[in-house]
């Protein structure tokens, strides 16, 4: 690594232009390209996949997309001459656009039922010929355009409906990126002291997540990557793209004050931290990248995105960073410290104060700190226990999005159920036992109504919608979907020859969830053991990959406890503008222990690896957890405190994915670095003693040689080709 920061280093300006160069090309091209993102995505197997792939074929007008106009007199009610007037002609508008199958209206003879009972609501129904992510976005644009063209002081117009929804979402944080840099560069100031030390990280980080995102976006044009994919990869990019800056320039700075030249400084700080930060990083692609083996490909995109975004930040932190230390020289570091170093010479960085007064302190008490830190942990993650997943509806969204305010009309109008019906589509020609089965749904308690049975052209595929009468994302409806699969249709249908499949947006959903979680195990399982694989790689220990294994499950579950406790439980809803309590993502945990057991490992990196460096000096276990914890836990908690900020300001958006995204790993973080990096591991590597660092003879011959902390010899054979 050496090598690399010195080339970097005494071509700076080259290194510059080449950065400033990918961004151009890659801006061009993202140009050129537009924006292909989209929320496609394929369950494989499930209920809900087979009844969509039957009305595909049988009934293709209802097989795409579909959207909800929804209008409100204010005064009078929707039947008035000149409301119905104005609404038809509109009407008749919509049915012209690109894409546009069907459009029922509540004023033609088969829509009487779209009409509230007090006659102030009614909405009518736009069929695509395709599904959301394969209708262009203009095409939503001009269907809201040409239907809120009537909207007046006395008639309200709004709309919903999944492609809607999407349509309206933006990509990128957009201010919430821009208030995370402010808070960001204001711990960096405290931590560095330096205006000019504290722009390196953050200029750093702004050049990896630039080009991260623009080649996300290219990428997007030949996978499915979700819409809200740029969002997630800016937040990640964003915090680890600062700390894997702030960790090199802390060694960078301690090598000048300790008497290096800035060059030979820089070549220090890429030998150790530089290496950890490539460890570090690799673990956190790999964590992310595990959601491949979900075998969805929803996922897919999202991982392939966020992993080429922390890849780039690591190219920035090892290529550009050092090209920019090269064009501060000593003025990375402050005035006082310029001056100090000037009068007094050269001097260790030794860490004193604070730091080093609490790492004795948990040196002395590691029993009873270790136990009050995993009892702390274990609170926060009672919530946990009883985590749901399922699917948030529009119900959720800002109360200023048209979607939000649709759903609000028809669920007052006709009830909160009606804004996610559930489609029995049904395979076969009896129907007497058709009937017998629609009379079955009716007297389940939780049914509002059944619509009649509708039939193809051939006789041979049917559909009978049910409205449950609670809204989608509520318990008792996904409760309803297994009742009416497990019990109602088959003791109906039994030894008929129907086969019947409950599909809907509201099914897949759910679906989606019952995948994610039966595949949940394996997944964790072999995070786990590629995560484990690397730290004893690199450590060449047992205990401290174990430990680590046990560290990053405790923040995890500490994280979800906190999600559930916000968004499930509804604890401080009130002062986060993201709708009511609800269930959690059904993607969410997958994410969310990809990108912790990742940012886990990150600080457990940084931690460890400068307690063996120390051990591999001194073969005392005491002075090398209590030093390596002394000299990183500043720049850690400072780097875990960043994190926490860019985290926390995406909560801004008022989007409920992005916000428990937010929550989960701005907690899980704060949780990782300030409890269990800062009490529960050091106090536990003290009580382990000298079987932190045991590797049987075996598996050491067995696995290869990576040092993430070079040793002196090394260091100093680097040098010497230096000066050669």
């Amino acid at each position: 690594m050496s090598s690399v920061a010195r080339w970097c280093y005494r071509r700076r300006f080259i290194v510059l232009g080449l950065w400033l160069a990918c961004l151009i090309v890659l801006g061009g091209l993202g140009a050129a390209a537009g924006n292909q993102y989209n929320d496609s995505f394929t369950l494989p197997g499930t209920e809900s996949t087979r009844a969509l792939n039957l009305l595909e074929k049988s009934f293709p007008q209802q097989s795409g997309d579909t959207a909800q106009i929804v209008w409100h007199a204010k005064q009078g009610t929707v039947d008035d001459a000149a409301v119905k007037a104005d609404v038809t002609a509109m009407l008749g508008k919509v049915a012209k656009l690109p894409h546009v199958v069907e459009v029922k209206s509540p004023y033609d003879t088969a829509g009487k039922g779209q009409v509230s009972k007090d006659g102030t609501i009614a909405f009518a129904t736009v069929n695509f010929d395709k599904l959301p992510q394969d209708v262009p976005k203009d095409v939503y644009t001009k269907l809201i355009d040409t239907a809120q063209g009537i909207d007046s002081g006395a008639l309200a117009v709004e709309l919903g409906g999944n492609g809607i929804q999407q349509s309206q979402q933006q990509q990128g944080g957009g201010a919430s990126e821009g208030i995370a840099i402010v808070f960001a560069a204001v711990v960096l100031f405290f931590a560095l002291g330096s205006i000019l030390a504290m722009l390196l990280p953050i200029l750093t980080a702004l050049f990896a997540l630039g080009a991260g995102l623009q080649a996300s976006g290219l990428l997007a044009g030949v996978i499915n990557i979700a819409t809200f994919a740029p969002t997630l990869a800016a937040l990640i990019g964003l915090g680890v793209g600062i700390d894997y800056a702030l960790f090199i320039v802390t060694r960078h700075r301690n090598a000048i004050i300790a008497g290096k030249d800035p060059e030979d400084a820089i070549a220090l700080a890429l030998n150790t931290s530089g290496r950890a930060v490539l460890f570090a990083g690799t673990t956190v692609c790999i964590a992310i990248l595990g959601l491949l083996l979900l075998g969805v490909s929803f996922l897919n995109g999202v991982a392939f995105a966020t992993a080429l975004t922390v890849l780039f930040t690591m190219l920035a932190a090892v290529t550009l960073l050092p090209a920019f230390l090269g064009m501060m020289g000593l003025r990375v570091l402050g005035r006082k410290e310029r001056r100090r170093l000037a009068e007094e010479g050269p001097r260790e960085t030794h860490a004193v104060g604070f730091w080093a007064r609490w790492s004795t302190f948990v040196q002395r008490h590691p029993t009873r700190l270790a136990i009050g830190a995993a009892a702390l942990m274990i609170v926060i993650a009672i919530p946990f226990f009883s985590l749901r997943l399922g699917s948030s509806d529009a119900g959720n969204d800002p109360t200023s999005k048209t979607t939000r305010q649709a759903y609000d009309l028809l669920a007052d109008g006709f009830g909160p159920g009606f804004n996610g019906p559930l489609q029995l589509v049904a395979q076969g020609r009896d129907d007497a036992a058709l009937a017998k089965l629609g009379t079955a749904v009716k007297q389940d308690p939780e049914v509002a109504a059944v619509a009649p049975v509708v039939k193809n052209k051939a006789g041979d595929v049917a559909i009978i919608q049910v409205t449950p009468k609670h809204a989608p994302q509520d318990a008792q409806t996904s409760e309803l979907i297994t009742r009416l699969r497990d019990h109602t249709i088959p003791s109906a249908l039994g030894g008929s020859g129907v086969h019947v499949y409950v599909g809907g947006l509201t099914a897949i959903f759910d679906d989606f969830a019952h995948v994610l979680t039966s595949k949940l195990p394996l997944f964790i399982g072999v995070i786990i053991l590629l995560g484990c694989l690397l730290l004893m790689i690199a450590f060449r220990s047992v205990v401290v990959p174990l430990t680590a294994a046990a560290m990053n499950l405790l923040a995890a579950a500490a994280a979800f406890g906190l999600v559930t406790a916000v968004f499930q439980w509804g604890w401080d809803l009130s002062i986060i503008p993201i709708g009511r309590d609800g269930p959690i993502e059904a993607f969410l945990p997958v994410m969310m222990l990809a990108i912790l057991f990742g940012l886990s490992m990150d600080y457990q990196v940084f931690l460890v690896s400068r307690m063996h460096e120390e051990w591999s000096h001194t073969h005392d276990n005491d002075r090398a957890v209590r030093v390596g914890q002394a000299d990183t836990g500043r720049v850690i908690t400072s780097a875990a405190l960043i994190m926490v900020l860019v985290f926390g300001s995406f909560l801004l958006q008022g989007q409920r994915v992005i916000s428990e995204f937010g929550i989960g790993l701005g907690g899980a973080v704060l949780l990782d670095a300030f409890i269990l990096r800062t009490v529960l591991v050091p106090a536990l590597m003290h009580r382990f003693g000298r079987a932190n660092w045991w590797l049987p003879p075996a598996l050491d011959k067995a696995l290869p040689h990576i040092s993430v902390d070079p040793s002196e010899a090394e260091l100093s054979r680097a040098a010497a080709r230096a000066r050669v």
